[in-house]
């Protein structure tokens, strides 16, 4: 049973990296190319859809990290899923405090209603982005040590 929650878990945070990475490298750059207004609209698009479902996503994971580091404890590798866990939260809070406040403006813009700056505050959305992919990547690379 323990063993199906750790490859469950490492399942469904490599999962949510595979996305999380997909958003950054893929899927922005192809919004970008897009002609005239599209790119904006996709990003508002995609900012409503995943915002709706990311959040349980990253709790989810941190909390699965969490109970395997508390079934784990003392034993091989629990040090490696704390550390997973630790990073978890580190992307969570990113999250709320640097790209949640970001994605709420820019999910609600249409090319009528969005600021000035609309590019900048992608500009600055997508670093921080790039920020919490690589915490996540980190937290999934522990997860999978630990399994060895």
């Amino acid at each position: 049973m323990l063993n199906a929650l750790e490859v469950f878990t490492t399942v469904v945070v490599g999962v949510m990296v595979g996305v999380e990475f997909s958003v950054a490298f893929v899927m922005n750059r192809i919004f970008n190319a897009l002609p005239e207004d599209s790119g904006q609209l996709a990003r508002a698009h995609g900012g409503r859809m995943l915002g709706a479902v990311m959040p349980f996503w990253y709790i989810g994971s941190m909390v699965l990290a969490a109970i395997w580091a508390v079934a784990r404890w003392g034993e091989h590798g629990a040090g490696l899923v704390v550390t997973a866990g630790g990073l978890l939260i580190v992307s969570v809070v990113m999250s709320i405090l640097l790209l949640v406040p970001i994605n709420n403006r820019g999910k609600t813009w249409t090319p009528e209603n969005r600021p000035a700056d609309w590019k900048e505050q992608m500009n600055r959305w997508d670093r921080y982005h790039y920020a919490r992919v690589a915490v996540i990547i980190a937290a999934f690379a522990f997860l999978v040590a630990a399994l060895v």
